[in-house]
């Protein structure tokens, strides 16, 4: 078969870009020869150290360079006078027909490119050269003259291009191409818009390490993005900070969540970003088998259960009846009970959280041992070799004894008393009542954990001991974190956070009602709260239908408004029960047909009878959860309760009003449902809509 015959300048373009490619292989393959020969280590043991962290520098360049073959190398071009970009940031002209000396090209891609002599041949999109690619515009060109996106096939291959003159006087234009991969169907995990960035979610993405940024934005608007692709820029701007202050991580909702998402930081060159839940930062090992009904959640992801952990820990504090004894040296040094008071007086003083504490009681008795110890003429030991000793351990566990985190929160939820005396003047009778787990589980073994109840766990080992912090975290679907989740994760920060969420997706009951409050409980008052309000991949037709919902779930926010319209976007269809299952098998086989992702969003209660049936007819599908691969089949069966944050090309939602009543915050879970749909949304239902959807 005859192959088309392409115009120069596209060939010429994919010349380049298999250039690029080929340099990239150059690349790792030298890293790899380095790292099987040992190039460059020293054989002196003093050399063992520098050797090691050698090697981890050159595994992680090699996960760097790692290529895709259908990711392109580059995605777009900007075009500069000769000049005015330094040698070191720029693209220098091959003298080609289609690359005339008379200008510097600027290659912009995912990662860096540079060829044997280090002269760049795709510039990496978070150098400082390439924030003209986003943000240049006829106002302030920024030095371009012309701006060029591209478009690719599925294996990646360049098929078009579009040029955009950005002379103050040239015509307005060049977003065809943009437009077209905004829309591009979506098959599998979310994939990087590294393309297509937008001035607005640039300069979020831009924003200084120390800013802590929370980000309302509605659906399709690409705050998740946004948040990833502000990681990859820190970790670009910042990486050496960072590592010092114990790297980075993203904290999504669930871990279908984090499946679907997996791809987008690696495809940046970005692989040592650890992505987890709040239950796995939280619970440890621990499991979570129990959801809390609404008037439990509410009490105990309040902020003021910090408050009762904090009263039953002091609680378990006694006062001293007996003096110290040491023995070392064959003496015995004793601290009597009044200066053992004292100490303890002297910590209490202090309010310091009880692992601390009690480590400081320790300190502070071992000295009082070594200055008796030194008037005697021996001072052999240190304090903190003392804090160790059997004598001072004795006397503290009478006084400040050794607790276990699970035993606290269990003793807390399944005794009343004990709960009671800790919760005096904090918590009202009644809200005490609703958190003491009826029947009472026999053991701390026999316990199930809820979401909530792991972080009192957190909040109580958070007091024991300091957990090991972050240097920078992405919180993904804030909106339904508690306050007691919130302070879990703000023990963790040992620099700024990106939040992200929309607070009409709330549907935990838990959940803090503003971005104030957000910031607040993750000691962060003084972060910039900004609003995405423009839907780069919902259409209008879905989203204004979705938003009808507005007025009664989250009435002071604006609606989104869509960057497209799609005539046939949003469909009702109205059946009967008898007929309920053959609506929804024919409206997925005609779905399947189409290109891209396919998706049935319904309350989970009806999920199985659903899954039932459409196995009976042949359909071959995947039902989402944690341990599922999104990919493993194009049509994904959703519980509603898991469906926050995900996207598909065509989305059924089956029996709207079933997943409206199905729980308090029913609403804005179907508002969630309405809005994962960006090419099309086919409501399938036999009982009425919900009021706020008839028309």
């Amino acid at each position: 078969m005859n192959q088309p015959v392409l115009e120069p300048e596209i060939r010429a373009e994919r010349d380049y870009m298999d250039l690029c490619r080929v340099t990239l292989t150059a690349m790792r393959e030298e890293v790899a020869a380095m790292l099987a020969t040992g190039a460059g280590e020293g054989d002196a043991v003093v050399d063992k150290y520098l050797n090691n962290a050698l090697r981890e520098v050159r595994v992680r360049a090699l996960e760097e360079l790692a290529d895709l073959d259908d990711v392109p190398l580059f995605f777009g071009r900007l075009d500069f006078p000769p000049g005015e970009v330094h040698d070191g940031d720029v693209v220098r002209a091959a003298g080609s027909p289609t690359h005339p000396p008379d200008r510097d090209l600027v290659y912009i891609g995912r990662r860096g490119v540079r060829d044997d002599d280090g002269e760049p041949l795709v510039i990496d999109w978070r150098a400082a050269v390439s924030r003209a690619f986003y943000e240049a515009a006829h106002q302030d060109p920024m030095g371009v003259r012309v701006r060029r996106r591209y478009g690719f096939d599925t294996r990646g291959l360049v098929t078009a291009y579009e040029d955009e003159a950005l002379t103050p006087r040239a015509a307005a234009g060049g977003d065809g191409l943009l437009a077209a991969e905004i829309e591009r169907p979506r098959k599998g995990p979310m994939r990087d818009i590294v393309a297509t960035i937008q001035p607005e979610q640039m300069r979020l993405v831009r924003a200084p390490l120390g800013d802590t940024v929370c980000v309302q934005g509605a659906p399709g608007t690409g705050k998740t993005a946004v948040g990833l692709h502000r990681l990859a820029y820190l970790l670009y701007a910042e990486r050496d900070r960072l590592r010092r202050d114990g790297g980075v991580a993203v904290i999504g909702p669930n871990r279908a969540f984090l499946s679907y998402i997996r791809n987008v930081l690696p495809a940046l060159g970005e692989v040592e970003v650890a992505q987890t839940t709040i239950e796995e930062v939280t619970g440890a090992r621990l499991a979570v088998g129990r959801v809390d009904e609404p008037d439990a959640a509410r009490v105990k992801g309040d902020a003021r259960m910090a408050e009762v952990v904090r009263r039953y820990l002091r609680s378990r504090i006694r006062r001293p009846v007996d003096g110290v004894e040491v023995k070392r040296q064959n003496r015995v040094w004793r601290v009597p009970v009044e200066y053992f008071a004292a100490e303890l007086d002297a910590v209490l003083a202090r309010d310091l959280d009880y692992g601390p504490g009690r480590d400081l009681l320790a300190k502070r008795l071992a000295l009082r041992v070594l200055r008796r110890m030194e008037l005697s003429g021996i001072g052999s030991s240190s304090v903190e070799a003392l804090a160790r000793d059997r004598g001072i351990d004795r006397a503290l566990r009478a006084v400040w004894p050794a607790v276990n985190a699970a035993r606290v929160v269990f003793d807390l939820l399944t005794d009343a008393a004990v709960l009671a005396e800790a919760a005096d003047g904090v918590l009202s009778p009644d809200e005490q009542q609703v958190v003491l787990r009826t029947p009472k589980p026999r053991s701390v073994k026999a316990m199930t954990w809820s979401s909530l109840d792991l972080a009192l766990l957190d909040e109580v080992a958070g007091r024991l001991a300091r957990p090991a912090r972050l240097g920078h975290v992405v919180v993904d679907e804030a909106q339904d974190l508690s306050p007691m989740h919130l302070r879990a994760i703000a023990r963790r920060l040992a620099g700024s956070c990106t939040v992200l969420g929309d607070l009409a997706q709330a549907t935990s009951p838990a959940a803090v009602s503003d971005w104030a409050a957000v910031l607040t409980h993750l000691d962060r008052a003084d972060g910039r709260i900004a609003e995405l309000t423009r839907g780069y991949r919902v259409p209008a037709q879905i989203i204004d239908f979705a938003a009808r919902l507005l007025p009664r779930i989250a009435p002071d926010l604006r609606g989104p408004a869509s960057f497209r319209s799609r005539p046939g976007a949003l469909n009702l269809e109205e059946t009967t029960p008898e007929k309920l299952a053959a609506t929804i098998s024919a409206t997925c086989a005609t779905a399947l047909v189409e290109e891209g992702s396919v998706a049935l969003i319904a309350a989970d209660a009806d999920l199985p009878a659903i899954a039932e049936a459409l196995a009976d007819g042949g359909f071959r599908y995947v039902v989402l959860g944690d341990d599922a691969d999104p990919e493993a089949e194009r049509l994904a069966l959703v519980p509603v309760t898991l469906a926050k944050g995900l996207e598909f090309d065509t989305v059924l939602v089956v029996e709207p009003s079933r997943i409206a009543t199905a729980e308090q915050r029913g609403l804005q879970r179907l508002y969630v449902a309405l809005t994962r749909a960006v090419t099309t949304l086919h409501v399938i239902h036999a009982d009425p809509l919900p009021e706020a959807l008839r028309f």
